[in-house]
């Protein structure tokens, strides 16, 4: 049974990828913090280890535990939001700390004499504000936030760690999401607020920007392209998105019609405060890379995963 350690894993991608490992019949080793009351469940076989990004050498006495065939990391600062906050721990959590993992999985690869991949989680907000749209791997790396600019560091780290012999990748997700989103994310803040109002529970749903345009894809494809990635024979990094943008105003749309609801543009209230200070207008994906080389396609079209994510916040109101 191959074996992969997972950070991050009790969060929405986390989840998804510890089920889908255990489901293809790997042994499942989580890293997780302490108790955390929005941590999503486990599978049963998953071996939990409680640790922390910034405990370099708890991490990589973890590693040397579980002897893994791969690392998934996950974890960090998962909200551009929340970086603008936090600048400092995000540089830390989501940037230098992923030095530590890579460094941890060169040497346990050199004490086993066999290979240890490395999968690290970037982002599409590697490439800040871009020129043109589609962006692909060649893109260049301009981040306009704290949490673009650690997501660049890392994705730099794992390149020089693979020019040093290890089988990292990196994967540049554009956004995805599922009803495991957490409410800080405007996807579930939208889906959430519009079952709300068709239960009555609301009348009225603030949002920020309306015109951002995204790449919107379903979470579950983007952790089959993870596990792809982990175990392609070469390491690279690759774009995972659908190539299709939409704005917020469109995803707003698509949940207000998935509940039943025709006269949704009055119940829009734009509000400044949830405006963030650097917004990319447009970023939009181009997987060519993975679909050639590994064969990867997206399953959910924007309007399924938006009439998924709905359909599971009017049943979680009791609603549907």
């Amino acid at each position: 049974m191959p074996v992969a350690v997972v950070t991050g894993a009790t969060g929405q991608d986390g989840s998804y990828l510890c089920e889908a490992l255990v489901g293809l019949g790997w042994t499942v080793h989580a890293i997780t913090r302490e108790a955390d009351a929005s941590a999503l469940p486990l599978p049963p076989e998953v071996i939990h280890h409680r640790g922390d990004l910034l405990d370099t050498d708890g991490i990589a006495a973890t590693l040397r535990a579980a002897e893994p065939d791969a690392v998934f990391n996950l974890a960090g600062i998962s909200s551009v939001a929340e970086s603008w906050r936090r600048p400092e721990l995000t540089a830390r959590v989501s940037g230098s700390a992923v030095a530590g993992i890579l460094d941890a999985a060169l040497d346990l690869q050199d004490a086993l004499g066999h290979r240890v991949a490395v999968l690290q989680a970037s982002s599409a907000e590697i490439f800040g504000e871009p020129a043109a749209a589609p962006q692909n791997e060649d893109t260049p790396v301009r981040p306009v936030s704290p949490y673009g600019a650690a997501k660049a560091f890392a994705q730099d780290l794992v390149r020089i760690y693979r020019d040093r012999g290890l089988a990292a990748s990196s994967v540049i997700l554009f956004n995805h999401e599922s009803p495991r989103r957490p409410m800080s994310f405007v996807t579930r803040k939208i889906t959430a607020g519009v079952a709300a109002i068709a239960a009555g529970r609301a009348s009225t749903l603030a949002l920020g920007s309306l015109d951002a345009r995204r790449d919107w894809g379903w979470a579950p494809d983007y952790v089959d392209a993870m596990i792809r990635v982990a175990t392609a024979p070469a390491p690279s990094d690759y774009v995972v998105a659908t190539g299709v943008a939409h704005t917020v105003r469109d995803f707003a749309e698509a949940a207000f019609r998935a509940a039943g609801i025709a006269d949704w543009e009055s119940r829009i209230v734009v509000d400044e405060a949830f405006i963030r200070p650097a917004d990319p207008h447009e970023l939009r994906g181009d997987a060519s890379k993975l679909r050639r080389d590994l064969g990867w396609a997206p399953t959910v079209d924007f309007e399924g995963l938006v009439t998924r994510m709905v359909e599971a916040d009017l049943e979680a109101l009791g609603a549907a």
